[in-house]
């Protein structure tokens, strides 16, 4: 049996924290970045993006950056968008998410730019 990691994240360290899934792993390339986007729009699911400050990541709603862009299925300008929600905003963290209308949940959700904290 392999050994359990403890992954250190603290509330006193803003920048040990992790958030949802992908947070665990290697921060992703661009090229990995653009297959999840290519992942949200093969499911049919709606992309949206939002974003925070980082000491706010845990105990607050994120902002919406825009409405979520429903029906959008160009890979290129929902990597736009997210790009530009992180040129707006360069210290928080920007979020992508996937919503699935059938289970009317988050079917995919993502930190994609982390802010640094203050």
């Amino acid at each position: 049996m392999s050994e359990m990691m403890d992954y250190k994240s603290r509330l006193s360290d803003p920048s040990s924290r992790k958030f949802e899934t992908f947070s665990y792993l290697p921060e992703m390339s661009k090229e990995q970045i653009r297959k999840q986007v290519e992942y949200i729009v093969k499911k049919g699911w709606n992309p949206a993006i939002e974003h925070t400050e980082p000491e706010n990541a845990f105990g607050h709603y994120w902002y919406m950056w825009k409405l979520p862009m429903f029906g959008e299925t160009d890979v290129d300008k929902i990597l736009a968008e997210a790009e530009a929600c992180h040129k707006a905003n360069p210290g928080h963290h920007v979020r992508l998410i996937g919503y699935d209308n059938y289970a009317q949940s988050q079917g995919a959700a993502m930190v994609i730019y982390r802010g640094k904290p203050v």
